[in-house]
C-alpha cells in the first residue's frame, strides 16, 4: 500500500481497500517496530542448537532462569514454535518384549548389601556416558565392605572385553589368600 501512496491519496486507498485509517497507522507502527524478543530468540536459538537439539521449552526455560533471566516458560514454548524449534528427543514408548533372554544369574547376595570384611562381596554395573560427543562406557568393580572403587574400566563398546578387562585388574589387587 505505502508503494500505491506515492500515486493515490490514502483515503482513496483506504476505502478500496476497505480498511479504517486507525488500523493502517496500527499496522504500519507494528511492521516498524523492533522485534521485542529478538534477543531471547537469538538466546533460545543459542541453547537449542549448544545442546543439538534435545532441550525442549522447559529445559529452555531452566536454562535461562540459571543465566538471570525471567521468563515465563509460556513465552519460550511460543518462541520456539515461531522459530518451529522442537525437541527432537521423543519419549521411548513402553514396550514389553525383552528380545531373547539370555541365561540369568542366581541371586547370590538376596538383597544383602553389607560386607563383614573386605572383599567379601564385589558388585558391579556397566554405565553409559556421553563424552564429546561419544558413547563410553564404564565398569567399576564396588567393594560392599566399605564402598570402595577396587577397579575400573572404559570402553567405547558394552562387550564382554570391557567385563574382562575389569575383572583382571580387580583380581590382580588381591594379595594372596583373599
Amino acid at each position: 500500500m505505502s508503494a500505491l501512496r506515492e500515486h493515490h491519496s490514502l483515503s482513496m486507498l483506504l476505502n478500496a481497500a476497505n480498511l479504517a485509517r486507525s488500523t493502517y497507522y496500527y499496522q504500519m507502527a507494528a511492521s516498524q517496530a523492533e522485534d521485542r524478543y529478538g534477543e531471547l530468540k537469538e538466546r533460545i536459538q543459542q541453547i537449542y542448537a549448544q545442546h543439538k537439539g534435545r532441550y525442549g521449552y522447559r529445559r529452555i526455560t531452566a536454562t535461562l532462569r540459571q543465566a538471570g533471566t525471567l521468563v515465563n516458560h509460556k513465552t519460550i514454548q511460543r518462541l520456539m514454535s515461531e522459530l518451529q524449534l522442537k525437541s527432537l528427543v521423543r519419549p521411548k514408548r513402553y514396550r514389553s518384549y525383552c528380545g531373547q533372554v539370555g541365561q540369568v544369574a542366581p541371586n547370590l547376595l538376596q538383597r544383602e548389601f553389607e560386607a563383614s570384611k573386605p572383599n567379601e562381596k564385589w558388585v558391579t554395573d556397566v554405565t553409559e556416558f556421553n563424552v564429546g560427543g561419544k558413547k563410553l562406557y564404564l565398569s567399576p568393580v564396588l567393594d560392599l565392605y566399605n564402598g570402595e572403587i577396587i577397579a575400573w574400566q572404559t570402553s567405547e563398546r558394552p562387550d564382554y572385553t570391557l567385563i574382562r578387562e575389569m575383572l583382571d585388574k580387580a583380581l590382580r589387587k588381591l594379595r594372596p589368600g583373599e
